[in-house]
Order: structure tokens, then C-alpha cells, then sequence
């Protein structure tokens, strides 16, 4: 069935979707930040599959929406980077969930 015809979809136009969140590898970012009270670099890194170099760039993207906290600090010589979600991106991240669960159900079998 096409859209217009008959079709249930109009219920969904109302429906925003953060689509810096639904980018698929800053979601599971999210994802797993939103989980845990805090998470190092490296913990992401083993957990969502991402190079060095993209969750970098991606966590950059969520940091300067507020989303992400990053906190850098030194263990004896070695760079540590820590990461959470702040009040904006868990409250975004919720906000996330329900729009996309809402869209999802709305959709006939």
C-alpha cells in the first residue's frame, strides 16, 4: 500500500526523531552511555566495534550538543578519557526512545 492511500502513517508526521542521536553508531554510543554512570574511551571502543578515530569524531558531535561530558586526566603517564551522559543528553536520549517507539508501534503488522 502507498503512503496517501489508506495507509495508517498519518499519525507520524508529529513524531521528531534526533537525527544527530539516530546517526547508527552515536545511538549506540548513547545506548551504552546511558546504562552505565560512566565509561572510560577504551570501554567504548570494545563495546560498540568503533575505531579510534570515528568514536572520536562522533563523541565531538555529542559533546557540543551537550549531550556527553568528556573529562581527560592522566593515570601516572597514560591519557584516560572519561565520558557520561549529561542531565540534556539522558533527558535526550528518553526523548529519543519514546519518539522512536511511538513511530514503531504505529506501524500496522
Amino acid at each position: 500500500m502507498t503512503p496517501g492511500r489508506g495507509s495508517s502513517t498519518a499519525g507520524m508526521e508529529h513524531l521528531e526523531i534526533d537525527k544527530l542521536i539516530h546517526e547508527p553508531a552515536r545511538m549506540m554510543v548513547m545506548a551504552h552511555l546511558y546504562v552505565v554512570s560512566e565509561a572510560d574511551f577504551v570501554f567504548l571502543i570494545h563495546h560498540t566495534g568503533l575505531t579510534w578515530g570515528n568514536l572520536s569524531a562522533h563523541l565531538t558531535k555529542l559533546e557540543k550538543a551537550g549531550y556527553v561530558a568528556v573529562e581527560k586526566s592522566f593515570v601516572g603517564k597514560k591519557p584516560r578519557t572519561r565520558l557520561r551522559l549529561t542531565e540534556l543528553g539522558r533527558s535526550a536520549f528518553n526523548e529519543y526512545r519514546s519518539q522512536l517507539q511511538k513511530m514503531l508501534s504505529d506501524i500496522p503488522d
